[in-house]
């Protein structure tokens, strides 16, 4: 299995990828050669993918990562890089090869200081791969000073290294940098596509793989999780009955209580998993002894981890409680679809019964003032809004509607 098989409905981004890599394996193997270098290539320095949530774009720059690490001896017997099994594709899928460094936000962007080392790694040679791959998993967060920093890479790279910048869409990167770029547009996969994937890699029953695929509308990462994750459809399904649970003003603020309750919950369970873990790798390396006190002088090092700690429990509660509204949202706009009549096809089947009673209680205006409130509860919690207070906000205006 290839690393494109992997990804669901990208056929057409898969193409120009695969041609890059086999240019790209040509230009490395001709360079240890000592030989001719190719002249004509589709390979270049920087890559912008983007697309919309759930579409895989993350995961297509990773791919292509694999690709340009491929080291399967079939290549030279004519076989495309990306087989999916050596050492280099492996590696870099599981995000564990030293030539392939990862960038994501801890918090609301990607600062400078989180940057540094990774711009200074993308100026030397690759330890033992074929390329120097950096991945920027959110490029949208990068903040004036992280962004500059990433510009300079960009505009004088090393020649064995790739920037490979993830984004929705071309508009949330910094002009100068896009510029730079070769530029991919992925699209959302259909929803038979999403649950054909289920059934074949993760081998979940055809109905229920129909059933996660439809109720995410083709985002992969949540159809995979609520196909696989009791927790996960528990989870769903309690956020479905909100929108019957905010009749009167207690029951609103109830609701709004326990959404951000559950989205603290789910930031304390990944904090317990990941944190001590973390800490105690650190104190080692810094030299302590189990149990032990810290060598002098490294005390602001532990501080620093726990702050960033902190940032990522936070965005950890946000990025549940942004989940929690986008299920809200395909929640009326499947309200918004039975009371125009239209032939979309309802992605909330499993709450069709509290659909339906929505649907004839309010006109269409109602669910459009409701759909305007979640995603105004969206943008406050951006503006850093105590979530509490964004989301019982929000709960009053779905009561009033």
């Amino acid at each position: 299995m290839t690393v494109w098989d992997d990804l669901v409905g990208q056929e057409k981004v898969c193409e120009p990828l695969a041609a890059a890599a086999r240019d790209a394996d040509a230009f490395v193997t001709a360079a240890a050669a000592a030989g001719p270098l190719p002249q004509a290539t589709s390979m270049t320095h920087a890559w912008l993918f983007t697309g919309p949530p759930g579409s895989g774009v993350a995961q297509t720059a990773r791919a292509f990562a694999a690709a340009l690490q491929c080291v399967s001896p079939d290549r030279a017997l004519g076989g495309v890089p990306g087989c999916g099994f050596c050492d280099g594709c492996h590696t870099a899928l599981v995000g564990t090869h030293a030539d392939v460094s990862t960038v994501v936000a801890l918090g609301a962007e990607i600062r400078a200081q989180d940057m540094r080392d990774t711009v200074r790694k993308s100026f030397t040679s690759p330890a033992n791969g074929r390329w120097q791959i950096i991945l920027v998993e959110e490029a949208e967060r990068l903040n004036e000073k992280s962004a500059n920093a990433v510009l300079k890479a960009v505009e004088e790279p090393a020649p064995r290294t790739v920037w490979l910048l993830c984004a929705p869409s071309v508009e949330d990167v910094l002009p100068t940098i896009r510029s730079r770029c070769r530029h991919l547009n992925l699209r959302t996969p259909s929803v038979e596509a999403v649950a054909d994937m289920l059934v074949r890699r993760e081998g979940i029953e055809p109905d229920v793989a129909a059933a996660a695929a439809r109720a995410t509308q083709g985002h992969i990462d949540r159809a995979r999780r609520l196909a696989t994750d009791k927790a996960a459809r528990d989870r769903r399904a309690a956020v479905l009955k909100l929108p019957l649970r905010v009749e009167d003003v207690g029951g609103a603020l109830k609701a709004a209580q326990e959404l951000v309750d559950a989205a603290a919950e789910d930031a304390k369970q990944l904090a317990e998993e990941m944190d001590a873990k973390e800490t105690e790798e650190l104190k080692a390396a810094l030299g302590a002894a189990q149990g032990g006190r810290l060598p002098r002088g490294t005390a602001g090092v532990i501080k620093d981890l726990e702050a960033d700690q902190k940032r990522r429990k936070a965005r950890t509660q946000r990025n549940s409680l942004d989940l929690a509204l986008s299920e809200l949202t395909g929640f009326y706009r499947d309200v918004l679809a039975l009371q125009l009549g239209t032939r979309v096809a309802i992605a909330n089947a499993d709450a069709e019964d509290a659909l339906e009673r929505l649907a004839r209680g309010s006109t269409p205006e109602s669910t459009l003032r409701r759909i305007e409130a979640i995603a105004a509860c969206g943008e406050a919690l951006d503006r850093n809004v105590p979530p509490l207070l964004a989301v019982e906000a929000m709960t009053m205006a779905l009561r009033s509607g």
